[in-house]
């Protein structure tokens, strides 16, 4: 039965409430394309118009600006009638601060997006996931946002940092929850097995998963969901067209962030074939797919343009006969024990 984008789910065992389909925050911040703060307001306002109440950003995404125009574009709307998460373990710097401050370490400095985002202006994330750090990053974030709580806080991306961010972070946002600055916390990643940790290390309500539960790679169905189902942790699933190449399976597509291997392009065209025989989108069932998992919650899209972001709910929406999903376990393409929509 397909999917209502509106429809709300509980975060784990907290008050905190998503739509189905939220708001990735990324694209409208300059992700690999400019983008202007009037086409940023529009496309968020449209979002809202859909009936989307679940926004995620990060104080990664544009180096602040995905804050600043998520925050802009809802000043008018009731604080109780939306969801906001943002993440921790970065802190946004004037470069010239930086390049002057003795005091910061080379490798402190995050250098793996700078390619990523597209007019950011002199300013640096810097890698911070101490329990000050945290703190920190939450009260700008809160300043950017011009709110005085969000609902979410992520742990974002901490794969060369676990020490830090299970001994540092994850207490700071333990504190913030309690404060009330924070109704439920989290980390987010691209990878299951640091979040399966996670879950079984410390007491999260959410883990954001971008990319490794999509019809490309369910990895995740291995080791992270099965723990969370087990524990009431809610999943938000980012990177569901696995950064375009579900969307648009050709040579030169993106996965995962940089451009595609050949075998990636393939088995992603033999999904397509399959769709395609049944008559439905290669988009819509990367849609459906991953909602069908328990611990699934919401799916994030990260879109730029309003008319990308038009195309959601009616992939949300789209039939899809029970045929095409017993096909792609039997070619291979889906594991086994996957859930699939019904």
């Amino acid at each position: 039965m397909p999917f209502d984008p509106t429809e709300r789910r509980r975060v784990g065992r907290t008050a905190v409430t998503v739509t189905r389909l939220g708001f990735g925050g990324a694209p409208i911040a300059g992700l690999f394309t400019a983008v202007s703060d009037a086409d940023a307001t529009a496309t968020v306002r449209r979002a809202w118009d859909l009936g989307i109440r679940y926004f995620d950003t990060a104080p990664l995404y544009g180096y602040g600006a995905s804050e600043q125009r998520i925050g802009a574009a809802l000043a008018g709307a009731s604080r109780e009638d939306f969801t906001i998460s943002t993440k921790v373990g970065r802190l946004i710097r004037p470069s010239d601060a930086l390049a002057d401050d003795a005091d910061i370490d080379r490798q402190e400095l995050d250098g793996r997006e700078d390619a990523f985002y597209v007019g950011t202006g002199p300013v640096r994330p810097v890698f911070d996931y101490s329990y000050d750090g945290v703190r920190r990053s939450l009260e700008e974030s809160l300043a950017r946002l011009g709110l005085e709580r969000v609902d979410i806080a992520y742990i974002h991306d901490p794969d060369d940092h676990w020490e830090a961010a299970i001994s540092g972070a994850y207490p700071a946002l333990e504190r913030l929850r309690q404060e009330g600055v924070v109704r439920a916390i989290g980390a987010g990643m691209n990878q299951s097995a640091m979040l399966a940790r996670f879950a079984q290390e410390g007491d999260f309500d959410v883990f954001l998963l971008a990319g490794r539960y999509t019809l490309l790679d369910q990895s995740a169905l291995a080791d992270l969901l099965p723990i969370c189902e087990q524990n009431e942790i809610a999943v938000v699933v980012g990177g569901v067209m696995n950064s375009g190449v579900l969307a648009d399976p050709r040579p030169g597509s993106r996965f995962n962030y940089a451009p595609a291997a050949v075998e990636v392009v393939e088995r992603a065209e033999r999904l397509a074939a399959i769709c395609a025989r049944y008559g439905v989108s290669l988009r819509a069932a990367a849609v459906q797919f991953p909602l069908a998992h328990p611990a699934v919650v919401s799916i994030v899209a990260g879109v730029r343009r309003i008319d990308h972001l038009e195309e959601y709910p009616a992939l949300f929406r789209e039939p899809i006969p029970a045929d095409l999903w017993a096909e792609l376990r039997e070619e291979g393409l889906l594991a086994t024990d996957a859930p699939v929509p019904s």
